[in-house]
């Protein structure tokens, strides 16, 4: 069992609690909020799977944009 001691030496894990998954998080809801204001036309279902969707490409590209080392550039 990994415990967060373990989790520091490791840049993916770091990177992740840092950055994408806030940035999924933020995503998702102004997609959520932005679809149920201009949007009710569209059934609920669908704005739910178009809001997953948002959450997982930002997800994706916010991981493949931040540098990996962050903390150790000067």
């Amino acid at each position: 069992m990994l415990n967060w001691k373990d989790m520091q030496g490791k840049g993916i894990a770091m990177r992740a609690f840092k950055f994408v998954i806030p940035i999924m998080l933020l995503v998702g809801g102004v997609a959520w909020v932005m679809l149920n204001k201009d949007y009710t036309d569209v059934p609920v279902m669908s704005r739910f799977y178009i809001t997953l969707g948002a959450m997982g490409v930002s997800g994706i590209i916010s991981y493949f944009l931040f540098p990996k080392n962050e903390g150790e550039r000067q």
